[in-house]
């Protein structure tokens, strides 16, 4: 669902024109901020850039501007002054079946396995990062950092004590559901509503585990409850690896003020992300609905297609935005998401996580290249460097440390 998703609104940024907020920037602003980014170290926390890396014609090393599938690379991050981040390894909810868990089961160590093959292949362009330290020197270095982390913990359903073999092998963010309830969490947009009202049993347990083991719980996707129990049950401050302010769009997977204001109590990182349709209001007509409907028939299973598969989706996608066009979200609504979340929070515990490959980008912020338009914007509203610093990076690499600290407490270190 997550996939097709990102193909219709990847498909959608690319017939956008650019917007007011888009060409504002002069080019003595953009080089200023991208300057600066340079600087600090850069980090998305919520990259879906892995679902990638086994597709057919996709090459990270590669250049992909254009293509409905794809807003990262290794050229487009050194252009956007993107170090890196948290690259995710997403798996969809599924029926909750036996078979079903041990479907995710695997589809997660696949996924683990692609992200650390990538950082193999190129030692020279990505390193792995086990520790915020780590994350330095491997900016130092020249390269590309790469954190590990789970959307959806639906892999670690059929053995829960797999979550020490992740963490071993690098994972450092976890997140506890997606768009349906599981068992260890509710989310927040399940249409049957809470089934735990909050966290599970098990997902209490696997809470206390990831806090034993020095990996960030990631409240993004879950449920108000959810939020509302990590405050009692995490033993340090937890993260939204990609959501916004529901005060200035009224949605589910948004958080509110007063939840804005306690996480910055408790020590918490919000990242703002890009996925329009938690920006602003997206509506459709039946015949666009139908529309889409019947493309997907006409091309198959997202994971599957090729990019040249994909690319010519993103043609047809083109034809039907043409005949039933969508209002979208624009650069300007991710910027007054993430100014009134700044305004609440604070610059201490906010943010950038925009979902790029699943779903993020904006009229006027159509992949990683564009990056130092957000640096800039900061500038002009005032902020230092020490507090941009935060927000790009600082905040919650803040929190991972406090995570490592509580884990070394335990008797638990980093590998």
């Amino acid at each position: 669902m997550k996939r097709r998703r990102t193909l219709l609104l990847i498909a959608l940024v690319l017939t956008w024109p650019l917007s007011a907020a888009a060409a504002d920037f002069s080019a003595d602003e953009l080089a200023k901020a991208k300057a600066l980014q340079q600087r600090l170290l850069t980090l998305d926390t919520h990259l879906d850039t892995p679902a990638n890396l086994a597709r057919d014609g996709f090459d990270i090393l590669q250049r992909h501007t254009g293509s409905a599938v794809s807003e990262v690379d290794y050229p487009r991050m050194v252009e956007g002054a993107l170090d890196g981040g948290f690259w995710a390894i997403y798996t969809g909810q599924g029926d909750r079946s036996d078979a079903a868990h041990l479907r995710d089961r695997d589809a997660g160590l696949e996924r683990l396995l692609e992200i650390r093959e990538m950082v193999a292949a190129h030692p020279d362009r990505f390193g792995l990062a086990h520790t915020a330290d780590e994350a330095q020197r491997i900016k130092a270095s020249g390269r590309r950092v790469v954190f590990i982390s789970m959307e959806n913990a639906s892999p670690l359903v059929a053995d829960p004590t797999l979550l020490s073999f992740y963490q071993h092998a690098g994972l450092r963010m976890l997140s506890l559901a997606h768009f349906l309830n599981n068992e260890f969490a509710d989310s927040a947009t399940d249409p049957k509503g809470p089934e735990w009202h909050g966290l599970s049993p098990a997902g209490r347990k696997l809470v206390a585990e990831a806090n034993r083991l020095g990996i960030l719980v990631d409240q993004s996707h879950a449920s108000d409850a959810v939020f509302d129990d990590l405050l009692e049950a995490s033993k340090v401050p937890f993260v939204l690896s990609h959501s916004a302010s529901r005060a200035m769009f009224d949605h589910p997977r948004n958080l509110d003020d007063a939840r804005l204001r306690k996480l910055a109590a408790k020590g918490g990182v919000i990242q703002v992300n890009a996925y329009g349709g938690y920006l602003t209001a997206v509506t459709k007509s039946p015949e666009r609905i139908e529309a889409e409907k019947a493309l997907e028939t006409r091309f198959g299973e997202f994971d599957a297609m090729s990019m040249a598969q994909a690319q010519a989706y993103g043609e047809a996608m083109k034809e039907i935005e043409a005949r039933y066009p969508v209002k979208q979200g624009t650069l300007d609504d991710f910027f007054a998401h993430l100014g009134h979340i700044l305004d609440v929070a604070g610059p201490e515990h906010t943010g950038i996580g925009m979902d790029w490959d699943g779903g993020g980008g904006v009229q006027g912020m159509e992949d990683v290249s564009q990056l130092p338009k957000i640096t800039a914007w900061l500038l002009r509203r005032g902020y230092t460097e020490k507090q941009i610093a935060g927000i790009w990076g600082g905040n919650v690499m803040r929190v991972l440390r406090q995570a490592e600290d509580y884990a070394a407490k335990q008797g638990h270190a980093a590998p």
